[in-house]
């Protein structure tokens, strides 16, 4: 346990980008699993909204550090790769 004053701030501050941080991966990874799940069932308006949430996310992972940009780039790439082989 610290005992600076400004060591117990960051601690605090850790804690709290953490719970964000963690959050935000949560989302991310049910936007990919939404999609996923519209594909499974031959879906092709819910694969196409789905599919651009996950896109949208899977960049604002990229831009805030979450995920490597190569990745994202091969997710992106499965993704649509699915989507085109549904007919959409």
């Amino acid at each position: 346990m610290p005992n600076i004053k400004s060591a117990k701030k960051r601690v605090l501050v850790t804690e709290k980008k953490t719970l964000q941080n963690k959050m935000f991966v949560s989302a991310l990874k049910t936007s990919m699993k939404k999609y996923e799940k519209a594909l499974s069932e031959n879906n092709t308006e819910l694969a196409q909204k789905t599919y651009k949430d996950a896109v949208k996310k899977l960049d604002q992972a990229v831009a805030k550090g979450h995920m490597h940009k190569n990745t994202a780039a091969r997710k992106k790439s499965q993704f649509t790769k699915k989507l085109n082989s549904l007919g959409a």
